[in-house]
């Protein structure tokens, strides 16, 4: 079925289908498009998922802070998954369309994993906290259970609050011409096709994202803060360089994650375009999950030489 199609209730024409704009002003470049971010695709998962086994196959990188990077790059592989599939088929094909319930659907994982990666990176910085400023009670504080609790505090606030956000908007009815402004389902861009006023739901929507976007981020600045008072009191040079190099990783996909968030989400109604939009999604969809693999190898020794060990024990083993 086209995206025209509808059903009728009442006097008003309520939409069962979606069709996005996607890159459609775009059309000569859709084929360059699809094999860039194929590529970027293919990467990010690949490196996550190297991540993730590296950390499981290496007994010296199970500790906490590798114990939260594993939980990101699950999340990383998800969130990408959530989106660039779709968007890869709909670069290729004419009619680019999608249910409402498959809307839902992806916005429901969309929005759940995004929130879940805000708290996760404010458990991280914790854990860098405890690491650089209280040092001694380091094992006492990031124990298991407490790496755990952390963890399992971080989806449950991302399930609960974005499961409750995405619910109460497919309530409204959509109508109208049913065109996403955009190339997945993200919240404005399905708002704005509802048939009635939603100045009220944009208001709670705002003051939802206020809160549960800027309190990780505010529990990040000070953790980072009195990092950066611990840190200027070493006496060292090459104290300071080891201590800050510990936490550099972190404060770069933070700073690249929350900073596109927060443009997004945090700006007025008015500022909102379909070409902005759809650039700073980009960002946090595509090109930050990329990069945060690169961030976390090519900066952090440990992975580093894990990654070196486990390429030369394979090696072993097949020249064995």
């Amino acid at each position: 079925m086209s995206g025209s199609e509808s059903t009728m209730s009442g006097n008003q024409s309520l939409c069962t289908r979606f069709t996005f704009a996607a890159f459609s002003s775009l059309a000569e470049l859709q084929p360059v498009l699809f094999l860039v971010f194929l590529i970027l695709y293919l990467f990010t998962v690949g490196g996550n998922l190297i991540i993730i086994c590296l950390v499981g196959l290496t007994p010296s990188l199970h500790t906490p802070m590798y114990f939260f990077l594993v939980n990101l790059s699950f999340l990383e592989v998800c969130y990408i998954t959530s989106v660039v599939p779709l968007m890869l088929v709909h670069l290729l094909a004419e009619t680019k369309t999608i249910s409402v319930r498959g809307c839902a659907a992806q916005m429901y994982v969309f929005t759940i994993l995004g929130l879940t990666e805000c708290c996760l990176l404010a458990a991280m910085a914790y854990d860098r906290f405890v690491a650089i400023c209280h040092p001694l009670h380091y094992t006492l504080r990031m124990g298991p259970r407490v790496c755990l609790k952390l963890a399992a505090a971080s989806w449950t606030t991302g399930v609960m609050v974005e499961s409750a956000q995405t619910t109460w908007i497919f309530t409204l009815p959509f109508c109208g011409t049913r065109k996403i402004q955009h190339f997945f389902c993200d919240i404005m861009p399905v708002v704005k096709l509802a048939c009635v006023d939603t100045s009220q739901n944009e208001i709670v929507l705002f003051a939802v994202s206020v809160l549960f976007i800027m309190s990780p981020c505010f529990l990040i600045l000070c953790s980072y803060m009195r990092i950066l008072v611990t840190i200027l009191r070493i006496p060292s040079a090459a104290g300071r360089r080891k201590a800050f190099s510990t936490c550099s990783s972190h404060l770069l996909v933070v700073s690249l994650f929350f900073g596109t968030a927060l443009f997004t989400y945090l700006q007025p109604k008015t500022a909102h375009t379909p070409e902005t939009d759809k650039a700073t999604a980009l960002m946090y969809t595509v090109v930050t999950p990329a990069l945060n693999p690169v961030i976390y190898t090519l900066r952090n020794k440990d992975v580093k030489e894990a990654f070196q060990r486990v390429t030369q024990r394979n090696s072993l083993r097949q020249m064995a």
